[in-house]
């Protein structure tokens, strides 16, 4: 990443984020013209690879954009990169013609792609999949329920995991475009915090699409692929949310009067501060070694084979887990600085907790990583490390 390509993004930030805090915290109609002006800057939808009109940047490159897209507002930062865990399936186990026809007018417009997976009663276990895609002619037909879709009104496609009307046990990943007849949004979900962000419920009803918009696999396993993407830029956002607390923090004991001086001058304070920039900087550190696993696989010519062999990455997993919870620690440890103002809506203070906690909810619930932890990491072995 080049270094103007950094400065791009915290001129972004300073100059359509800033302190909008209340307006990023509004549900509003449709999204906001922020998206717009980021994509002004050339770096929409940067993972994109170059051969695909993209700008290619890695997932490292990606951790250091989306932790300054998340001290301005984690909404905004979750909406820019969520698109990354379609595109990422679409990139490795798509057709070259399904890649030419959906990927590159992203890259061109700077648009969005979603991911139906969850379900009502399939969020965890997604092997409870009800929605089913069945195989008539050369078309394949998808009819559904899909809980929790983060951009899907405004996506260009959307990648829907189904199970297999033919074989119940087979899963499939199937692109549909936005456009195509049986998609409606049921509704948008009133969020407790990314309230500048857009999830909806999502039907299917008979959505016909060409059998060759199929990606290769099977949808449980490329979904489980695409996770690692975007759960490592997930821990990501807890880093900017973090460094906003300690500003916020810090800004505040400047002048908060305290005993015989201001809250700055005092031992606890300083105490406190310096454990959360400790944590701040492991938080950092791991995703962005997480990302450079990532990234180890993705410049390998053989990277859907080895993606398909291994999954889960392990530093993925662990780096989300631990960012939500030091990021929670850390909002935790905010808000008390701020006494009874801390628990208003006064402040920012009270927003950047509700962001924080997502971390640890979306795409697995900690107690969710954790089982799979064990059972992909602890329990073989020799896949110790």
């Amino acid at each position: 990443m080049k270094p103007e390509d950094l400065k791009a993004v915290r001129s972004f930030v300073k100059e359509h984020l800033g302190d909008r805090h209340a307006e990023m915290d509004a549900i509003e109609d449709k999204p906001s013209d922020v998206y717009e002006r980021f994509r002004e800057t050339g770096l929409a939808n940067w993972w994109l690879p170059e051969e695909l009109g993209g700008r290619g940047l890695s997932l490292e490159d990606s951790v250091e954009i989306v932790n300054e897209i998340a001290y301005g507002d984690a909404g905004v930062a979750f909406t820019l990169f969520i698109s990354v865990l379609g595109t990422s399936i679409v990139q490795l186990y798509g057709s070259e013609e399904l890649k030419a026809r959906h990927l590159e007018p992203m890259a061109t417009r700077g648009s969005f792609c979603a991911t139906l997976g969850s379900e009502r009663s399939a969020g965890s276990e997604l092997g409870r999949i009800e929605t089913v895609v069945a195989t008539e002619g050369d078309e394949l037909v998808v009819t559904g329920e899909k809980f929790f879709s983060t951009n899907t009104d405004f996506a260009d496609f959307l990648v829907v995991v189904a199970r297999s009307a033919e074989d119940p046990e087979a899963y499939h990943a199937v692109l549909i475009p936005r456009d195509t007849p049986g998609v409606e949004v049921v509704k948008r979900w009133d969020v407790i915090g990314l309230r500048a962000s857009y999830t909806y419920q999502v039907s299917l009803k008979g959505c016909r699409v060409p059998a060759a918009n199929r990606l290769e696999g099977s949808g449980l396993r490329l979904l489980e692929i695409g996770l690692n993407a975007s759960r490592i830029l997930i821990a990501t956002t807890a880093i900017g949310i973090a460094r906003r607390i300690r500003d916020h923090c810090m800004t505040y004991a400047k002048s908060k009067p305290f005993r015989d001086g201001v809250l700055m001058e005092s031992p606890v304070f300083a105490q406190r501060l310096g454990q959360m920039e400790m944590q701040i900087d492991v938080m950092k550190s791991h995703c962005l070694r997480a990302a450079r696993d990532y990234d180890a696989i993705m410049a390998d010519p053989g990277a859907a084979a080895l993606f398909h062999r291994q999954g889960t990455l392990k530093s993925a997993l662990t780096a989300k887990m631990f960012c939500g919870q030091a990021g929670w620690e850390v909002a935790g440890v905010g808000s008390e600085m701020f006494g009874g103002l801390g628990y208003t809506d006064e402040l920012p203070i009270g927003k950047l907790m509700r962001d924080m906690r997502y971390v640890s909810i979306v795409e697995g619930g900690d107690d969710v990583l954790r089982d799979l932890l064990f059972s992909r990491y602890v329990v073989p072995v020799p896949r110790r490390s």
